[in-house]
């Protein structure tokens, strides 16, 4: 069953996207994963948190393959790296 990261990333300085945007990729087909959605534009229909600057959903074949991308050491510098210029709120998910 597939699973899915939630990423709603506040962005404090864009100095980190292009490295980790071209070091991400091949890590996340490692484990299977794929971004479906990328969005710079989220549009609040509901509530009133502040919105994040950027919403970024990856799919996984499964949980195990998303915890183990997020686990991953290699992905470790790139989350230290994405964590100088943002924050985020991050959740995994099961599809139905």
């Amino acid at each position: 069953m597939p699973s899915y990261i939630i990423y709603e990333t506040t962005i404090t300085d864009d100095a980190w996207r292009a490295e980790y945007g071209q070091k991400v990729g091949p890590l996340l087909a490692k484990h299977g994963g794929k971004v479906i959605v990328r969005d710079r534009a989220a549009e609040r229909i509901e509530g009133s948190r502040a919105l994040p600057s950027v919403v970024v959903v990856i799919e996984f074949p499964t949980r195990e393959a998303a915890k183990a991308w997020h686990d991953d050491p290699e992905y470790k510098p790139l989350h230290e790296l994405r964590n100088t210029g943002s924050s985020a709120e991050v959740v995994l998910v099961d599809s139905l």
